[in-house]
């Protein structure tokens, strides 16, 4: 539920959490980048910089790709870089979660919180990630971008809404891009930028997020500011 904090700001509890992944929960984006600059050149594609790449984590692979190859059509380059695909997946399985996040995670599911993922990632890279890191277990449900409409669209989070019977103001997205955030607001939901990941502090705020942490591991400390403040209220 969400109270109205002292200084007439709303503060926010939680009973569902919606994580997204590369960026937020894991420290793939090199990795992502690398495989994806590969992919690119054994296609016979025009080079783009790691920046350019970098900045369009967290977009559906059609919206990547309209981005990168405007003059292209994006199915047609989609194509090209289907044969590539177990690279980018071995590149994925290759990152680590950022340090301290399972350990938060675990937290968090102690302290009665239900945890939910909307990501970018295909359903496909999503699963094989999850197995090789036996952490399916930590939640209720995900949500990938070939599922529904890719962000910055709100469809993921309006599905998991749905699926857990939870009101958009009892829920909490996490994310490290300006299309989680937009993502977040489009479902009216709050939204907690992380700044270890592909955007920084200043486009995540442009952006509109509710407010920023360096890292997941600080999100516990944050939830429990949040309690303080509906307390002292």
């Amino acid at each position: 539920m969400n109270f109205e904090a002292l200084d007439g700001a709303r503060a926010v509890m939680p009973s569902l959490i919606i994580f997204d992944w590369d960026g937020t929960l894991m420290d793939s984006a090199g990795e992502i980048v690398g495989a994806m600059q590969l992919a690119i050149q054994r296609a016979g594609l025009p080079e783009r910089s790691p920046e350019q790449l970098r900045s369009l984590i967290g977009l559906g692979i059609h919206d990547v790709l309209a981005r990168l190859f405007p003059d292209r059509d994006p199915a047609r380059v989609h194509k090209q870089l289907a044969a590539q695909r177990a690279d980018r997946d071995d590149a994925a399985t290759r990152a680590q979660f950022f340090p301290g996040v399972l350990a938060t995670l675990d937290r968090l599911i102690a302290g009665g919180y239900e945890l939910a993922v909307a990501t970018g990632k295909s359903r496909r890279g999503l699963d094989q990630v999850l197995t090789a890191t036996d952490c399916r277990g930590y939640f209720s449900q995900t949500r990938c971008a070939d599922e529904s409409a890719a962000k910055p669209a709100p469809a993921m989070v309006e599905d998991l809404l749905l699926r857990t019977a939870t009101e958009p103001q009892d829920a909490l997205v996490i994310g490290d891009t300006e299309y989680d955030v937009a993502m977040a607001r489009a479902a009216d939901v709050s939204v907690l930028g992380v700044t270890c990941g592909v955007h920084d502090a200043t486009r995540l705020r442009a952006a509109g997020a509710t407010d920023l942490i360096t890292d997941v591991t600080a999100l516990p400390g944050w939830l429990a500011g949040q309690a303080a403040v509906t307390t002292a209220g």
